[in-house]
């Protein structure tokens, strides 16, 4: 029996007839074996209709969207998202290379000029927190230093100002950051530009938006939910591998049907599948090793700040300790001096004894309660001694603390200098 996808497009093959080319072929069996078996399946299932090609990845993306051959689809994907009809004029070398590079999970990446002289940045990432609105900002900046430059120097002393264009950072997420996620559930494009508060307009030609394909995906697939906008029919082709949504998206505008007759097509292609594949598995590979290290890092981070409140912490207790042991001091000054007075009020009482001999009784109760306030204040000298001990003790532990804190920091940071230099091994090793 075929399967959903095979009674769309009869050439999609079954898994029998796939491994039984690809057994035929020495080279494409040996690079089929070599793969861990959960990407061996994820292949048959691509190749035999079970799951789609997931399409935003690089090499399915311009194999069949490539503004070179294809500009007519890529032309009408950004014009739904920019909200007005535009015209690739060529694809822009991607000179940024080395901003690109700090961008970890990055799965496609292309820079195409408009008929009108506007510039457009299209990427899909991963993982969403990996790239924050500072970083768009600055990729959306060097476009326009990268236009600015161009232009000056085809026009020389002809440039003004008025000639350099919009630049577009669109960026699409397999997997939102909070900031998107906390906003709404079914919200999933968010488009930004600038605007005065006092509604002066001026056009200051960097816009961006962002795309949660993981809140699209969510939102498609709640029951009852139609496909409603153009965009939304592109972002099922090219985000969407189940079927069923392959189909709804079939039934609501057949001429999707085409453009998937290509992608399998280029399936029935076993080396070139495999290489395309291959490219993707590597992409993977790379960019996982990048998210370990990325996530040690602000783990490593976190432990550091965290740290340092400990820190801040011991620090307060000491220094709450410190007015302590000042206080302590003080009492202990007092209470010497206190041992000084009643000594003096011992001698005066000596010397006095004649005249006060007639007061005999009232002195021998003042010194019954002079004898009182001795044994207090010895109560209190001890207690005070106590104190000092407990404080003395609860220092100590503190200081332990801290050490203990201090070996798991370094514990970290060399499990994150290990991986560097594991990382840097491996992609040395792909070189």
């Amino acid at each position: 029996m075929k399967n959903k996808l095979q009674q769309y497009f009869p050439m999609i093959r079954t898994e029998g007839e796939v491994l039984k080319e690809l057994r035929e072929n020495k080279q494409l069996w040996e690079t089929f074996c070599g793969w861990e078996e959960k990407y061996q399946k994820e292949y048959l299932d691509i190749c035999t209709g079970v799951k789609g090609v997931k399409l935003l990845y690089d090499t399915y993306f311009k194999a069949i969207m490539n503004p070179d051959t294809r500009p007519e689809r890529l032309n009408d994907f950004l014009s739904e998202i920019i909200g007005k009809k535009i015209k690739i004029l060529k694809v822009l070398p991607n000179e940024s290379a080395k901003i690109a590079a700090e961008s970890s999970l990055l799965i496609m990446d292309i820079v195409v000029q408009f008929e009108d002289g506007s510039i457009a940045n299209v990427e899909v990432q991963k993982v969403g927190y990996l790239f924050s609105g500072q970083r768009s900002a600055c990729y959306s900046s060097d476009l326009l230093l990268r236009q600015y430059k161009r232009v000056r120097l085809e026009l020389g002393k002809s440039f003004t100002y008025k000639e350099i264009k919009k630049v577009y950072t669109i960026v699409l997420f397999e997997k939102s950051n909070a900031a998107f996620t906390k906003f709404s559930k079914e919200q999933y494009i968010h488009r930004f530009e600038q605007k005065s508060d006092t509604g002066v307009e001026m056009d200051l030609l960097q816009e961006y938006t962002f795309i949660c394909l993981d809140i699209f995906n969510n939102t498609i697939h709640n029951e009852g939910r139609k496909i409603e906008s153009r965009l939304e029919e592109w972002l099922v082709f090219l985000s969407q591998d189940d079927p069923d949504m392959i189909i709804n998206l079939l039934n609501c505008n057949l001429e999707f049907k085409k453009i998937y007759e290509e992608v399998y097509t280029i399936c029935l292609n076993m080396e070139r599948m495999m290489s395309m594949f291959s490219k993707e598995l590597e992409i993977l590979d790379r960019n996982t090793v990048k998210l370990m290290v990325d996530e040690m890092i602000e783990e490593y981070t976190k432990m550091t700040e965290e740290h340092a409140k400990k820190m801040e912490a011991l620090d307060e207790v000491g220094r709450q300790m410190e007015v302590k042991q000042e206080k302590l001091k003080a009492d202990e000054e007092k209470l010497k001096a206190d041992e000084e007075k009643l000594k003096a009020d011992g001698e005066k009482l000596k010397a006095d004894g004649e005249k006060l001999k007639a007061d005999e009784e009232k002195l021998k109760a003042d010194e019954e309660k002079l004898k009182a306030d001795e044994e207090k204040l010895k109560a209190d000298g001890e207690k005070l001694k106590a104190d000092e001990a407990k404080l003395k003790a609860r220092k100590e532990k503190l200081e332990i603390d801290a050490a203990k804190q201090k070996e798991r920091a370094e514990t970290a940071e060399a499990e994150v200098e290990y991986l560097r230099k594991q990382l840097a091994e491996l992609q040395k090793s792909n070189k």
